[in-house]
């Protein structure tokens, strides 16, 4: 009984294969939906449609630069043995990047929005970067049952770490001044100056120190493949070689690559879904960063859930079946999330927009319950479908191939990052409504799925494998 149990054991090493994403995963939903990217779009840009568009095109050169590096490094990678020293040098980058963003600030006075934008993408980079080498690493942080058990947790690790944060800064930061709650400070910690935004601002330095505190466990004790002692740049120019053989390899493994065309567009999808989220909140209900925040909490929260629900899915159903369901609760979600304004729910159904659902300090309307609610669910699915992706990923990847195989695998997240902020710009214009940009989204969501339909379902492991 005790060696059953110890062959199921996630041990040190994967615990801290995990907690990495705990680290580096806030910055996404701090710095990048819920709070510091709807500000820079309302506030710094000071319109929001102007701001989604710009928005939409650091992104989309975030993108292009990913598409065009992550096969490259993953294979670069696969010839070098070893992930952590890269990965350290990436860290190095993208810390600074982020910090960085705690200049964005209105009419001028921070940086300049050229500069904003280049340490946006700068840091995005280096996060797509990170989930190349972190996720190539799975295989080997963990036994083959396990994988599908280990990156639901680091899914769910990231989203929890994520709520404590948010709730920290909504506790600390954004509440004080605003609400006369016995237990909340008079104004907000640290001397931070409303007037100046900073409770806004303040998530970006907390994301980077977080990230540079919790990145250590991984660098001390999750497994590493062994040196080949080939030099990064005799790998870089190898890697070139490798990808190609790579991309046509994939003419032998049809299967891995029309997942990964599915993926491209049902991942691209979710992604977008996760930007615009926030911006399309707070320019349609007209959510400030109160909202925001415990928006975030709420949905963070359900992510932690959908992190635990992609691997039970996958360890019940198999990743494929997990993936169809995950993507199909979306894109009904979306549709119910689009379908609600300040004057409609279920785009026919009028309602008075002063009128109140609930006595409450936040989301006292209809449209804003019926749109938290189906942002509740989508939460659950996305992280389920992210954890249940990267599992069939795993299971499909040869080995010896992992480095290549995830570098294309974040090729195909990246090599459409171009098509989301299009579809949403031109919808978006040509309607002049965000309401019709975020919508354009499910195009995206229902190529995926009837792509995947077609893919054939790794082997099941058993749980004693």
């Amino acid at each position: 009984m005790h060696n059953a149990d110890a062959a199921i054991r996630i041990d040190r090493g994967a615990w801290s294969w995990a907690f990495f994403e705990w680290g580096r995963n806030p910055f996404v939903l701090l710095c990048t939906i819920y709070v510091l990217g709807p500000f820079i779009a309302t506030v710094v840009i000071g319109d929001p449609i102007r701001g989604q568009e710009i928005i939409s095109g650091w992104h989309k050169m975030a993108g292009i630069i990913v598409a065009l590096t992550a096969p490259f490094l993953g294979a670069a990678a696969d010839r070098m043995g070893r992930r952590k020293p890269l990965l350290l040098a990436i860290l190095a980058i993208m810390a600074p990047a982020i910090l960085l963003q705690y200049f964005a600030r209105p009419d001028g006075e921070g940086l300049p929005l050229w500069l904003l934008g280049a340490v946006l993408v700068t840091s995005n980079v280096c996060f797509a970067w990170s989930e190349v080498l972190h996720n190539s690493m799975l295989p080997n942080a963990t036994k083959p049952a396990l994988v599908s058990r280990l990156s639901g947790l680091g899914l769910a690790l990231g989203n929890a770490a994520s709520v404590l944060l948010l709730i920290f800064v909504l506790f600390a930061f954004a509440l004080p001044g605003q609400v006369d709650w016995p237990f909340l400070p008079q104004a907000p910690l640290f001397g931070l100056n409303a007037a100046e935004h900073e409770p806004s601002r303040i998530v970006a330095p907390i994301a980077a120190i977080w990230l540079v505190a919790f990145a250590v466990p991984l660098f001390l004790y999750t497994p590493d493949l062994v040196t080949t002692g080939q030099s990064l740049g005799a790998a870089i120019a190898g890697s070139v070689g490798n990808v190609m053989r790579t991309l046509r390899k994939l003419r032998d493994y049809q299967n891995i690559a029309l997942f990964l065309l599915a993926r491209m567009f049902y991942a691209d999808g979710k992604i977008a879904i996760l930007i615009f989220g926030g911006v399309y909140a707070a320019g349609v209900l007209g959510w400030d960063l109160i909202e925001l925040l415990a928006f975030g909490v709420i949905l963070s929260v359900c992510a932690v859930f959908g992190g635990f629900a992609g691997g039970w899915l996958d360890e019940r159903f198999g990743p494929k079946r997990a993936v169809l369901v995950e993507i199909g609760v979306t894109l009904v979600c979306l549709i119910t999330m689009v379908s609600m304004s300040a004057e409609h729910i279920f785009f026919f159904v009028a309602v008075d927009p002063n009128a109140t659902a609930w006595n409450g300090p936040i989301f006292r309307t209809a449209p804003e319950l019926g749109y938290l609610a189906a942002a509740m669910l989508i939460a659950v699915s996305i992280t389920a479908a992210f954890a249940s992706s990267r599992t069939m990923m795993a299971r499909l990847a040869p080995r010896g191939m992992e480095g290549e195989l995830f570098g294309l695998y974040a090729l195909s997240n990246a090599a459409t990052a171009w098509l989301a902020p299009l579809l949403v710009e031109y919808f978006t214009r040509t309607y002049q409504s965000q309401q019709a940009g975020f919508a354009a989204i499910a195009l995206l969501l229902l190529a995926g799925l009837a792509l995947l339909f077609k893919v054939t379902p790794p082997e099941t492991i058993s749980a004693t494998a």
